[in-house]
């Protein structure tokens, strides 16, 4: 049962060797992020699964201690998937990478962890039964829920400017702050792709968790400093 989830966004310049001199930038995002984690380590569950989007390549599960680099974005740093106990030879994705950096800030040590990439393209009936299937794996589980918005908000944005941008990411944060699972689940794929949504499939995944659970949820950060759409919310 899903017991309290937390919404990142997932862009390596949250960390800080990573962004380098624009770091203090992103500070008010990094610290949002932080308290929505204290949410998960308040409801004391038994499991926490980090979801994060990916390419095909990098669907599946990450067993606790994966370790996460962020060499290819010109840092020196290595972080694992929570307290490290093995040494798997596969490496997490870059949004994962980024959840297990945010979970070390806390020196999270209230659960075991498990990384879940999920492919950006996956679609809404999967998405939906892959989050009813994860709530269903423990009696007490968190979410830490990574992904982005439209990359597409000015001309200078990943995704250049397209004025349908700021209209879905205004809806977007209504929902995510307002535990909107009906509205989540909804999400159209086809402007979600357009847009660069990189978020679309893990919340359809957490909207599928959250079905049979109360639920209540507070947007803690909204902003696009880079012309992409990034989210903090909690949810209890």
């Amino acid at each position: 049962m899903l017991v309290a989830a937390a919404l990142c966004p997932c862009p390596p310049l949250l960390v800080p060797e990573v962004a380098a001199g624009a770091a203090p930038e992103l500070d008010a995002l990094r610290a949002a992020c932080l308290d929505a984690i204290g949410v998960l380590a308040a409801a004391r569950p038994d499991r926490l699964v980090v979801l994060g989007p990916t390419d095909e390549a990098g669907r599946g599960r990450y067993p606790q201690g994966t370790p996460g680099s962020f060499r290819g974005f010109g840092a020196d740093l290595e972080v694992p998937l929570g307290p490290a106990e093995t040494a798997p030879d596969r490496e997490l994705p870059p949004s994962l990478s980024v959840g297990a950096w945010l979970l070390s800030r806390t020196d999270w040590d209230d659960a075991p962890v498990e990384g879940l990439g999920v492919p950006r393209s996956l679609p809404r009936g999967r998405c939906l039964e892959l989050g009813r299937e994860t709530a269903a794996a423990a009696p007490r589980v968190a979410l830490l829920v990574m992904g982005d918005g439209s990359a597409c908000r000015t001309v200078k944005a990943p995704g250049y400017f397209d004025e349908r941008a700021e209209a879905f990411d205004a809806e977007l944060a209504r929902a995510l702050g307002d535990a909107d699972i009906a509205a989540l689940a909804a999400l159209d794929e086809e402007p979600a792709a357009a847009l660069q949504v990189s978020g679309r499939a893990c919340w359809q995944v957490l909207a599928g968790a959250a079905e049979d659970a109360g639920r209540s949820g507070r947007l803690l950060r909204e902003e696009a400093p880079y012309g992409v759409g990034y989210f903090v919310a909690a949810w209890s």
